[in-house]
């Protein structure tokens, strides 16, 4: 057996750099050193490395992948092994972007460790690193008794796991996943908390016994009156989602994945037609099983509180690789620009990206509709590029720009990117709010019966204050509905 040594470093800098590998021997083999931790998710296998890493192969053409986040172009390398000896070779990664410099920041806002990892602190301190994530938020969540690895983490701001430039906090998932019935409150993020919320679960998720209370409302205020940033998150099935928007509860809305017609992408439109501005954020849930990210905007120093105020500003776009950028008549997304008044408007619109993976589609939505879509041909036009629109709009309401391509990353997942909205006046058109508001209201009936007839409550009053709770969102989505 040869032995590779493998030293990875920044193709600028020269400095040696965290990365994932992938080595696969000239038998078809994926090799790893024993004691790497390994990458989580579908795609091809790859191990950690904090930068430098050894391997026993066969003789023979070795393959070798490393990546490092998005903004780094995989390194691709064949390597000839002799039967014995050691090759040593130098891996360096280039940049095909660099967001940062330009004052975009990602982040992971939604994560966990679950039971069978055995060694949480050390994937703690690579996971910013290997993935190239400037803010990362783990979680402590509950269901039953399960020992999830990263509950032994302690609310707040981890400075032993934080740099400059890599900032870790430990927030908590709040939830409710309710099997009698099939219905379910869901669940809501807290970053930057200071102080556990309890109960940190209720129902079935605590026990056979356990009350459907508190609503998950009461969980978002203690949060905020500690200064918590608040997220509902990528459950598009909860069915307090729509009140707590409803009621001013959420600061922004956590998606997962990007596939249209799933339903936390038609919730947060309706919720966006109800007139409820709700920036879009994401994360990876069950490990870092994905490229997902939120590139976030701050044109201040980079701090956790600056990224996280640009978050709530909707200075925002979600992706698994791609840059996209939008801009009305000069604007980002996150601003709100003054109203049509009912007359035609023309605005100027310029969507931008860029790719390391080619992009196949373009799309512009305007208050749930997609009013431009774009097929990109040619490789140069599918990788980088700029369209400018005139778009005739009489109405106000929201615009945001999405694309997607056709090219699987190696966590086998098609890309994306969906920027949050830019806003155009106060207003959104009657035929948009009437079918969202009524939606709403169906559904908030139908989780009014729920609670009614099926959810386990300790007292009278707890069911009393639910259905108050859900009563006065369901108000607010009746008014919009008469109103139009």
């Amino acid at each position: 057996m040869g032995i590779l040594r493998g030293i990875i470093r920044d193709g600028t800098s020269g400095a040696l750099v965290e990365a994932k590998v992938h080595v696969l021997s000239s038998n078809g083999r994926f090799v790893h050193p024993s004691n790497s931790l390994l990458k989580v998710g579908p795609g091809d296998p790859f191990f950690y490395s904090s930068g430098e890493f050894t391997v026993n192969l066969p003789r023979g053409a070795t393959d070798i992948v490393v990546e490092r986040g998005t903004e780094y172009q995989p390194l691709r390398n064949v390597v000839s092994m002799p039967q014995k000896g050691a090759v040593e070779v130098e891996l360096n990664l280039k940049r095909w972007i660099d967001l940062p410099s330009q004052n975009w920041y990602p982040g992971n806002t939604h994560l966990h460790y679950s039971e069978k990892e055995t060694n949480p602190d050390e994937r703690l301190r690579l996971d910013p690193h290997v993935h190239d994530l400037n803010v990362t938020v783990i979680s402590i969540l509950q269901r039953r008794e399960i020992p999830y690895a990263s509950n032994k983490y302690p609310i707040g701001f981890m400075t032993d796991y934080s740099t400059a430039h890599h900032l870790v906090d430990c927030g908590e998932e709040n939830r409710h996943n309710h099997r009698r019935g099939g219905m379910a409150y869901g669940h809501v993020m807290f970053l930057r908390l200071r102080n556990q919320v309890d109960p940190v679960s209720r129902g079935d998720l605590v026990s056979d016994f356990d009350p459907d209370y508190p609503p998950l409302c009461y969980a978002c205020d203690d949060a905020k009156r500690q200064g918590s940033v608040v997220l509902w998150c990528h459950n598009g099935i909860g069915m307090e989602a729509p009140v707590a928007a409803a009621l001013g509860k959420l600061d922004a809305f956590n998606l997962f994945d990007p596939y249209w017609a799933d339903p936390e992408y038609d919730i947060w439109y309706r919720l966006l037609n109800c007139g409820i501005s709700l920036p879009i954020s994401t994360g990876t849930d069950w490990f870092i099983c994905s490229n997902n990210r939120v590139y976030v905007q701050t044109e201040q120093e980079f701090t956790y509180n600056n990224w996280l105020e640009g978050l709530q500003e909707g200075k925002t776009f979600i992706t698994n690789g791609p840059a996209l950028f939008l801009k009305i008549d000069g604007m980002m997304p996150g601003t709100r620009l003054p109203s049509t008044n009912g007359k035609p408007h023309q605005f100027a619109v310029e969507v931008s990206w860029s790719s390391h993976y080619p992009i196949d589609r373009i799309e512009i939505v305007q208050n749930g509709r997609v009013v431009r879509s774009h097929a990109l041909v040619g490789i140069n036009q599918q990788r980088h590029g700029t369209q400018t629109h005139a778009l005739k709009i009489d109405s106000d309401g929201w615009i945001a720009a999405r694309l997607y391509g056709n090219a699987r990353d190696s966590f086998a997942q098609a890309i994306y990117a969906h920027t949050s909205p830019i806003y155009i006046g106060d207003g959104i058109p009657a035929e948009a709010i009437n079918g969202s508001a009524e939606f709403f209201v169906r559904s908030i009936d139908d989780s009014i019966s729920w609670i009614t007839k099926t959810g386990r409550f300790i007292q009278d009053q707890q069911r009393e204050e639910v259905l108050h709770l859900f009563n006065q969102g369901r108000k607010v989505y009746a008014n919009l509905a008469r109103m139009n």
